[in-house]
């Protein structure tokens, strides 16, 4: 099965496309206009994005909204991820400002949350799923490695046991704990039980 993803994204779409195997996701058209991610919730961004790609294309269709909270700035950046350092900030700024922001010897406790949404439209309109996970850890001082993207050179997450950031694991070792594989996995078992009962 071919799903639609609601996001231009090409990282999210490369991990995407590895997490929710066997399904295919395609590319957004051009064409599709999304909504701005004005929601108060990673779930509300996700679902606006899902609905409106599922509306246009007609397909079934996965939402994303993902993004990092520390606890030293009462769970900022949040849905603000993407545009932490000011809108259309490339994933550097956004780091930087990050660092910038948490003191050193302050609270360095942070967490990735993602929300997936599934969305597929029918004649009674747009059935939708939401699926949410997190993976906790702690902001590094300095960026570390070169894989991953985003906040991901200073991420160190708790479940490895040892001190790598998300951009020094394999893709294998960050799919396994990310916040993205946990709720791509369960939107996998969600999407097997749908399947058996039909």
């Amino acid at each position: 099965m071919r799903l639609q993803l609601a996001s231009r994204n090409p990282h999210k779409l490369r991990e995407l496309e590895a997490l929710l195997r066997p399904y295919e996701l395609t590319p957004l058209p051009a064409d599709v206009d999304l909504p701005p991610e004005t929601g108060s919730t990673f779930a509300d961004n996700a679902l606006g994005k899902a609905r409106a790609a599922a509306i246009a294309t007609g397909r079934r269709s996965i939402g994303d909204d993902s993004g990092i909270e520390a606890a030293a700035l009462r769970g900022a950046p949040g849905v603000r991820s993407a545009r932490f350092a000011g809108e259309g900030a490339s994933d550097e700024q956004n780091l930087c400002k990050l660092l910038a922001d948490v003191a050193a010897a302050g609270d360095r406790r942070v967490a990735y949350a993602c929300a997936l949404v599934y969305a597929e439209p029918g004649d009674g309109g747009v059935r939708t799923h939401l699926v949410e996970a997190r993976c906790e850890g702690t902001l590094a001082l300095q960026p570390r490695g070169t894989g991953g993207f985003g906040y991901d050179p200073a991420f160190v997450p708790i479940d490895t046991g040892d001190d790598r950031t998300m951009a020094e694991l394999t893709p294998a070792e960050k799919d396994a704990i990310s916040h993205r594989g946990r709720a791509a996995r369960a939107l996998l078992e969600w999407l097997a039980a749908e399947s058996a009962a039909a």
